[in-house]
Order: C-alpha cells, then sequence, then structure tokens
C-alpha cells in the first residue's frame, strides 16, 4: 500500500513511478511482465495543476487528452475518438469502446444523467454521502468485451465549502493510463464545483493495482524523482445548461462557439491535431503555435516529438505506438 500527495499531477506521477519501481512486486496477468503495487492512494491538492507533461522522459498526446475529457463528459462512446488514438480500437467490439465512460456518466441506462444527479443532490443537501457516479456496470461488464471499465466510480464530497472528488480504479497503468485519467477526472471534478460555487479542493486517486508494464519499467526510471511543477490551468467553466453545447463547440474545433479562454484553447488543440493527421502540418503547428495555454503548449511537444520519434510515418497518427489513454 502506497499514500502519495503533491500538488501537481506531474510530481504526482513522479513520485508514483518512483514508488512503483521501488515497492511494486512482479506479475504476469494475461502473460504480460508487469510491477504492481496493491492498494494506492494518490491525492493531488490542486487540481487545476493536472497535465502531466514531463519531455523528454514522458511526452503525452494532448489533444487526446482533451478529446477524451470532452468525448466523456458529452456522455458519448461514437468512434470518432480514434481520430486522436488509433490504438484504442484494439479494445473496440461492432466498432465502439464498450466500456465507455460517457454514456454511463450521463445516460445510464439511457436515462439517467448521474452528473446532473449529483449536482441537484449536493444543491439539496451539501453534507451528503450520496454523491456517487457508478461506472462498473456488471450487466453488461460481464460479457467478454475487449473494453472493461479500469474506473469503478467517482464520489463526490462538499466539506468546508471545498468540493472533495474520490475515483476508484480497479486497475491503473501508471505509464500510459495516469496522465489522462487524471486530466479527465479533474475537468470532471472542477465543473461540479463551478456548479455548486464552491471551492475546488483535492483530489483523492485510489487504485487497486497501480503497475508498470516491463516495457514501460525503463522509461519511468528516467521520469526525473523531483520535476517542475505542472503549470495551474485557468479556471474551466461554463453554466450546466450550458455545458452540451459548449462540448460540441470543442469537439468541432470551433473556438469563436467556445468563447471561454479554456474552451478556445481545447478547441484550438483539437483542431490543430487534426489538422496535423490530415497532411496540413504547418496550419497545425501555427494554430498550436498562436494558441496561449498550457495544453497548446503539449501540442507543439508533440508534434517535435512526433517528427523525432524512430516510428514510420505512416504511423505517427497512431499516436506514435498507441499511447492508449486506458488499459485493461
Amino acid at each position: 500500500m502506497i499514500t502519495l500527495t503533491a500538488g501537481s499531477a506531474n510530481e504526482l506521477f513522479a513520485a508514483a513511478c518512483q514508488a512503483v519501481l521501488r515497492d511494486g512486486a512482479m506479475v504476469s496477468p494475461r502473460g504480460l511482465a508487469t510491477r504492481e503495487v496493491m492498494g494506492a492512494h494518490l491525492c493531488l491538492t490542486d487540481p487545476r495543476r493536472r497535465l502531466v507533461d514531463l519531455p523528454p522522459a514522458r511526452v503525452i498526446n494532448p489533444a487526446f487528452a482533451v478529446a477524451e475529457a470532452m468525448w466523456i463528459l458529452s456522455g458519448s462512446d461514437d468512434p470518432w475518438i480514434f481520430q486522436y488514438n488509433r490504438g484504442l480500437t484494439r479494445y473496440a467490439d461492432d466498432g465502439r469502446l464498450q466500456g465507455a465512460y460517457g454514456p454511463r456518466m450521463r445516460h445510464w441506462r439511457g436515462a439517467i444523467d448521474q452528473l446532473d444527479g449529483v449536482r441537484q443532490l449536493l444543491e439539496r443537501d451539501p453534507d451528503s454521502r450520496q454523491g456517487v457516479i457508478q461506472l462498473f456496470d456488471p450487466e453488461l461488464d460481464t460479457r467478454g468485451h475487449r473494453d472493461v471499465p479500469c474506473t469503478l466510480g467517482y464520489r463526490f464530497f462538499l466539506r468546508e465549502g471545498r468540493l472533495q472528488m474520490h475515483t476508484t480504479m480497479r486497475s491503473q497503468d501508471l505509464w500510459l493510463g495516469f496522465p489522462y485519467d487524471v486530466f479527465a477526472a479533474t475537468l470532471l471534478h472542477e465543473l461540479l464545483a463551478g456548479w455548486l460555487h464552491v471551492g475546488l479542493g483535492e483530489y483523492h486517486h485510489h487504485v487497486d493495482s497501480l503497475h508498470l508494464y516491463a516495457h514501460h519499467q525503463p522509461d519511468a526510471a528516467r521520469v526525473p524523482p523531483h520535476p517542475d511543477a505542472s503549470a495551474a490551468m485557468p479556471a474551466f467553466e461554463v453554466p450546466f445548461e450550458e455545458l452540451d453545447t459548449r462540448l460540441a463547440a470543442v469537439i468541432t474545433g470551433r473556438p469563436s462557439l467556445a468563447p471561454h479562454w479554456a474552451w478556445a484553447e481545447f478547441a484550438a488543440v483539437l483542431a490543430g491535431y487534426r489538422s496535423w493527421t490530415q497532411g496540413r502540418r504547418q496550419d497545425a503547428r501555427t494554430l498550436a503555435a498562436v494558441t496561449p495555454g498550457e495544453t497548446a503548449q503539449a501540442l507543439r511537444r508533440w508534434f517535435t516529438h512526433l517528427t523525432d520519434s524512430p516510428v514510420p510515418a505512416t504511423a505517427e497518427t497512431a499516436s506514435s505506438t498507441a499511447e492508449a489513454g486506458s488499459a485493461p
């Protein structure tokens, strides 16, 4: 069991890499050599410092981080997500990820918006312990689909004027999954705090099996133990009634329809990445260069990473050897 606390995602990720390499035991689920810590509690004290960006040791695809977050928040399981991460197609059945979080959160059994339910519950009873979003569904997740949710659910507690969020995961690939999962979860966390007009409290990430696959362990060993803190992102907010309209504007890459700074940046990041994958690389670089913000800066580094990568050009749009946001 490990317990780690840090002020930023960079620092928390680095500390987790050190802990798994130091304290993890070797196991081989599905025949894959893995170093695993059973029981991890990772606490991020400033959820706006959500971006893991540690070049050259760890460079993530920020367009996929943004796209996955928007995909989840919008309640979607549509296959447009694959244009930002082709590696995810390995987990698809019938062209879709059957474990997609979005429909479960926003349209549980086609009827219940759990996100809105938690919002209304905490408005009525700020001290409630029932602010739960359930993601694991035994009826669906025992059918043998390739994609089974790693995240079991989210819980929210409003205490002393600040909203805490707790995520519980049965499994977490630290190298591939953690940077993207924390990015998406803390955006959800911040939105809900804004709707409740309360402060943004700590983010707690609870994992049963926190692990590094053998082929990622040398990379994890190169992560600096005391990295620079992730920069704080600007406030991420929108009235609940406008959420779906704003998400649609970002997903389609229309910054003018997502006027708030953070939303416009995300829209530009998605538009820039699409330009890159369509072969308009100078347009992509120019858009990333003129767009302010941490994810736009990270996108410029991702483009450099793709250019310098030994991966053949035809595979670059597979997010540089399958940059997956989740793994079984």
